[in-house]
């Protein structure tokens, strides 16, 4: 299962197609970044790259040259080298890809320096997303500067610099059948994952013990990497959004709340779970679970075309207030505290975002002034929650610390919507049943 040759070439057709006549594009790979010393992380394509190219290695610059008599899809690589390669692993080459990866032409990626500037001359206009890497914005700018020196031997240089992500962007928010089918099966790995953490939980253990087993399932079933750092919080550090520590014990009467995915084939999932340590909610914990899985039903229920980004956002929202109204930690009319927007005390942030082959994916989540309206293709996560600020003496002792969040992965259908992540219990009932489970097992 993977994107296949003939959709990378459709992509990179589709995106010539928008651009201007008598350019150029230059995208370069993701760069090798250093651990320590001699050591470096584990390298990841840089996701525009290989979206118009699926070709992995670093070291690369992808050229698009539109109506080039020699071909339109121009690769710089890494050649061939047996030595290099029994210690650092294949390399494709130019011949592997023209071969491999549809290339009209590859060249040495030591080479650029001499051809790339002849690609250029006598376009009117680069795409290039200037400012995301400094050293490669110089060496983008010497090119076009050696073309200037020449002006008066005839050379021609472009007069004009395109952002290319505008158009990009776009494509990637919209995503194709074959990605779809991807992002079902990275979420329902980490569905997996999550439902392996519920049902190896116990108090005593560590944060780190449930990251553990997320990443093993994940491990196991294909989703080598995950798609962000995870998040396991008990206790009072659920109510921490970004809480990546994950090396506290487990206690027993606290939830729970993680926040996890992982990614498959370059497309990211992003699931997150909130449940009791022992099993079984406390009453409190009941009812402000109940609350945002309310909240986040209304949402998904406004996910589907027509409809556009904030609209389940302010469903989310709505569900909340009436809730915490209800269990007196809101006061006064429903209204005034969503003009007001008292709720931020517990809700902080927005519903969701895009999601994709980053985790946070691109695309405009406005058109205009005006939010973007849902289109089928499109792929976000609605995740609400609330946190129950844990050293807030006004709030009633026995709500401090109660941190939920609900998410999961929805894909906009022409029907209406599709969760990804269905597999993996969400409702009261469902927790406790499978975590009875858990100790019937262990007994």
């Amino acid at each position: 299962m993977s994107i296949t040759k003939q959709e990378f070439a459709r992509r990179r057709k589709t995106l010539m197609a928008q651009m201007e006549p008598n350019s150029i594009a230059i995208v370069p790979a993701a760069k090798e970044k250093n651990r320590s010393r001699d050591t470096d992380f584990p390298f990841r394509q840089d996701n525009d790259f290989f979206y118009l190219t699926g070709f992995s290695e670093p070291a690369a610059v992808l050229v698009l040259v539109p109506e080039r008599e020699h071909g339109e899809f121009v690769l710089f690589c890494r050649e061939k080298d047996i030595e290099k390669e029994i210690w650092d692993g294949y390399r494709a080459g130019p011949e592997g890809a023209c071969k491999d990866f549809g290339a009209d032409d590859a060249f040495p990626i030591d080479d650029i320096d001499d051809i790339l500037p002849g690609l250029i001359e006598g376009r009117e206009r680069v795409y290039y997303a200037m400012g995301k890497d400094a050293d490669f914005d110089r060496r983008v700018m010497g090119w076009v500067n050696q073309i200037r020196a020449q002006v008066r031997a005839g050379a021609i240089p472009p007069g004009e610099f395109l952002d290319l992500d505008h158009h990009l962007h776009d494509m990637r928010l919209f995503k194709s059948a074959a990605e779809l089918r991807l992002m079902e099966k990275a979420a329902e790995i980490s569905a997996a994952a999550h439902t392996q953490a519920m049902k190896t939980c116990a108090a005593g253990r560590f944060e780190y013990e449930l990251e553990a087993e997320i990443k093993y399932v994940c491990a196991l079933n294909g989703g080598r990497e995950q798609a962000y750092n995870s998040i396991v919080g008990g206790g009072r550090n659920a109510c921490v959004l970004h809480y990546v520590e994950n090396n506290q014990k487990l206690k027993s009467g606290d939830l729970v709340l993680i926040d996890a995915g992982c990614e498959y084939e370059n497309y990211a999932s992003d699931i997150t779970r909130t449940f009791p340590v022992s099993g079984k909610f406390s009453a409190e914990q009941k009812a402000i679970y109940e609350i945002v899985l309310a909240a986040q039903l209304a949402a998904i229920d406004k996910v589907k075309p027509g409809n556009h980004w904030n609209e389940p956002h302010d469903a989310s929202v709505k569900t909340i207030v009436e809730g915490l109204l209800d269990l007196g930690l809101l006061k006064g009319k429903l209204k005034t505290n969503i003009e007001k927007e008292t709720y931020k005390m517990f809700y902080m942030h927005r519903i969701g975002h895009w999601l994709g082959m980053d985790v946070h994916d691109v695309g405009d989540y406005k058109v205009g002034d005006e939010w973007r309206v849902l289109e089928p293709g499109m792929v976000m996560t609605v995740e609400p929650g609330i946190y129950v600020p844990p050293d807030n003496k006004k709030i009633p002792e026995k709500w401090r610390g109660i941190g939920v969040r609900i998410e999961d992965d929805v894909a906009v259908t022409k029907e209406g919507n599709k969760i990804l992540t269905a597999g993996v219990p969400k409702t009261v009932a469902e927790i406790e049943k499978l975590m009875r489970g858990r100790k019937a097992k262990a007994a």
